[in-house]
């Protein structure tokens, strides 16, 4: 599902109109990255929690040359499934 067929749901499902459904969609994942810019954890009960952790820098090998290349440190993003949603899928 990509993000027009899941607005096509929302709407569907909530009765409310697509460019509703966008904007409440917008809302939401502007929110969640805002939160998760200012390094707190986003957690929906039963669904699953979105958290930042700190990715150290690596020495990495390029596959084509096999050349030792540094790889930056970074932010990742993570997403740990709920419980429900573990159990709706298995």
């Amino acid at each position: 599902m990509n993000k027009t067929e899941l607005i096509d749901a929302m709407a569907a499902d909530a009765g409310i109109t697509k460019a509703a459904a966008k904007k409440a969609l917008e809302s939401f994942l502007g929110n969640v990255e805002g939160s998760l810019k200012k390094g707190n954890r986003v957690s929906l009960v039963g669904f699953g929690s979105w958290s930042v952790s700190r990715r150290n820098a690596r020495e990495g090998r390029n596959p084509q040359t096999g050349q030792t290349i540094q790889i930056s440190a970074k932010n990742v993003v993570k997403f740990k499934a709920g419980a429900e949603l573990s159990g709706a899928v298995n």
